[in-house]
């Protein structure tokens, strides 16, 4: 079973300093029908001016993943993590009993684009955590970004899901082996996405359920994000 969600359909929200669509329910953005997928709970693109950001706020029992699109995001947080995220990387914040931090747009002159990612946790009230890496970014394949435990050098991550990078550059068709029992959450990035006799582009999502074979076909470049979950 497949369901679409389109970009167009994703909550918007404008301020001076930040741009944000909102493929979930999040802050002044509320859809019931729409209040995540599975443990998939926030998938926001935002875009940030220069020299701005989120001052110090609070978070707890949550797992938070900060993909970095374009630009680099300065992080601070009460674990005493002081580190700069760069475009290429993902950072993981396990909130758990509680931690707070910030993120800003270190860059005078160029914008910040982020996808910000909220994961329920399988456990509440552990013990807070983080991790950083640089992904390889292979070229016409899925790269595993995140698993539980880390595992194959991926973040790691409390909850049974694994997040992969698609980034195809050339017609190419990629076969994903989805357990019948689990789920999948795909979100394109740029690009396209063709599965089925559905054409996906940037912004778009889909959920999927009881399917096994998944064929990702690209007509030409893509990148795309893969959620496995339970």
């Amino acid at each position: 079973m497949l369901k679409v969600r389109k970009s167009q359909e994703r909550g918007y929200a404008k301020h001076d300093w930040l741009e944000t669509r909102y493929s979930f329910s999040f802050a002044d953005y509320h859809d019931q029908q729409q209040m995540g997928f599975r443990n998939l709970r926030v998938i926001n693109q935002d875009i940030v001016q220069p020299g701005q950001g989120f001052p110090t706020h609070s978070h707890q029992d949550m797992e938070i993943l900060t993909l970095v699109l374009r630009g680099a995001v300065a992080h601070q947080d009460s674990m005493g993590n002081s580190a700069l995220i760069k475009s290429g990387e993902i950072q993981r914040m396990s909130a758990g009993t509680g931690v707070r931090h910030s993120e800003f747009n270190p860059s005078d002159t160029e914008l910040l684009e982020l996808l910000q990612i909220w994961i329920l946790p399988e456990t509440k009230g552990i013990k807070p955590g983080y991790q950083q890496t640089l992904y390889n970014h292979p070229t016409n394949a899925l790269e595993l970004l995140v698993a539980p435990h880390g595992d194959n050098k991926a973040i790691s991550i409390h909850q049974d899901i694994k997040l992969w990078l698609g980034n195809v550059t050339a017609p190419q068709t990629l076969l994903y082996k989805l357990n019948t029992e689990r789920y999948a959450w795909i979100q394109i990035i740029s690009g396209e996405l063709a599965i089925r006799d559905i054409l996906l582009q940037a912004g778009d999502g889909i959920a999927v359920s009881q399917e096994e074979n998944l064929l990702l076909i690209t007509p030409a470049t893509s990148e795309f994000l893969l959620f496995d979950l339970n």
